[in-house]
């Protein structure tokens, strides 16, 4: 493998990496979830411990990871380490799910709910939202194409931003509120807690994405795993703080039953306001996570570009250290996303797509709405490239016993394997919940193979000439 065209002096700090993380985690999970967590538990504690539970499940795979990305520090993240350990056809399809689905699917979820966020805040119709999120996305790539420093820059304004917007949460519901965060909650028929953890776990997806920048964060060797574990620790704390704010505000029985408890938390204190100002927040949250993803996975496309023929142009780096083919591309087939599940004429078209190469139809309503099932679909690709990630550190640890690891994993291999199992049990988890939806989302998916194909052919033709 070539190695990246990073700066001769990496450019971001321990602090960008950690805004990074942050940034991408701290999504629409924490205004959503919350009252579905606390109506699948026997009790308020039980959802407060399921809160911490998942916090450390994470902090488990967020040591692995700081060992990955200081041994092999490169950009790219997982995608080196699937090619390191099981070979470059695992990688090269690994980067085209995260391109075709995964993570521009995720990045235009993300501007769809900025993009309500900002219609619902004006008063504008629904027919804006594609449109909007659309806007966003463009913006935003325009802003990293500018430069690392400046998508950096944004990042870690939008962080800041969305810390103060949730601090104003906490404020207003553990000084205002007066309800008993402790009172029984009365759990739903379909209680279940499996399903409260799932949705947990989901509420602290992306914080792995940081090692997708490794290698241009300064003094990575130390940089990148206090990011990682140091930006963990406080969406811990912040999610902990958030979800008492609830209860406190809102009791132990208001949570399940509050459409949206952030705007009913900040209600206490602002009246009819205080949903505006939770769009406000929901927004710039949202627009934090679109950025995050944009700067960081825009370096999958082009460190696989670096290595695979068939998309050699996308590896290329300007002087300002962005790769613009990369996030030129990822755009547009978030855009082309967006407009595809986001309007209903895109839907429709696409169902006529799946119906006349022999699939069922969607039924999008079925799964809450285009983008819901959209990741739902996609979910279950996401925990097995996770699973194998887990599986890879395993192989690469054993097989790579004299490699230097600046940063070492502790607790091998029980954390490691606590970490592995997590994986295993959401993919499992994932599939069950969006079978119906596996086979059309995972077109796009296993078209990486011919493509693959493709691309070892030109490889080996290149070389006989």
């Amino acid at each position: 493998m070539s190695a990246a065209p990073v700066a001769d002096r990496p450019l971001l700090s321990v602090w960008d990496a950690a805004s990074l993380i942050v940034g991408i985690v701290i999504g629409s999970s924490i205004y959503r979830t919350p009252q579905l967590i606390f109506g699948n538990v026997s009790s308020p504690a039980l959802g407060m411990v399921l809160w911490f539970v998942g916090g450390v499940l994470s902090l488990c795979g967020a040591l692995v990871y700081a060992e990955l990305a200081t041994t092999y520090p490169r950009c790219g993240g997982e995608y080196n380490y699937l090619t390191r350990a099981f070979g470059p056809w695992l990688g090269f399809l690994y980067a085209w799910a995260q391109l075709s689905v995964i993570q521009t699917g995720s990045i235009g979820a993300l501007a769809y709910i900025a993009a309500e966020s900002m219609a619902a805040l004006f008063h504008w119709s629904e027919a804006t939202h594609a449109w909007l999120a659309a806007a966003s996305v463009i913006g935003l790539t325009a802003a990293n194409m500018a430069g690392l420093r400046l998508g950096a820059g944004v990042q870690n304004l939008l962080t800041v931003s969305k810390l103060l917007g949730l601090a104003a949460v906490i404020f207003v519901g553990l000084w205002w509120g007066h309800a008993d965060p402790w009172a029984l909650a009365k759990p739903t028929s379909h209680a279940s807690l499996s399903v409260a953890l799932v949705l947990v776990l989901y509420g602290y997806g992306g914080w792995s994405d940081a090692a997708f920048v490794a290698a241009e964060v300064r003094d990575l060797k130390r940089n990148v795993p206090r990011a990682l574990i140091g930006g963990l620790g406080l969406i811990v704390v912040v999610y902990l703080l958030v979800n008492l704010a609830y209860l406190r505000g809102l009791g132990g029985d208001g949570v399940p039953r509050s459409q949206q408890p952030a705007a009913d938390v900040l209600a206490l204190w602002l009246g009819d306001r205080g949903r505006s100002v939770m769009y406000l927040i929901v927004l710039i949250t949202a627009l934090g996570g679109v950025n995050g993803l944009v700067l960081a996975v825009s370096r999958v496309h082009a460190t696989a570009g670096q290595d695979h023929r068939i998309f050699a142009w996308l590896g290329r780096f300007s002087r300002s250290e962005s790769p613009l083919a990369a996030l030129v591309l990822q755009a547009v087939v978030t855009v082309a996303i967006i407009l595809t599940v986001g309007t209903s004429v895109g839907r429709e078209a696409f169902n006529r797509i799946v119906v006349a190469v022999g699939l069922p139809a969607i039924e999008w309503e079925s799964y809450f709405g285009g983008f819901d099932t959209l990741l739902a679909g996609s979910a279950p690709a996401f925990w097995l490239f996770f699973l194998l990630n887990a599986i890879a550190f395993f192989v690469l640890r054993i097989r790579d016993r004299h490699v230097e690891r600046p940063f070492v994993a502790p607790g091998f291999p029980v954390l490691p394997g606590l970490f592995a199992a997590m994986c295993g049990w959401m993919m499992y988890s994932a599939a069950a919940y969006a079978w119906p939806l596996i086979p059309a989302v995972s077109a796009p998916l296993l078209l990486g193979v011919p493509l693959y194909a493709i691309s070892w052919w030109a490889e080996r033709a290149s070389q006989k000439t």
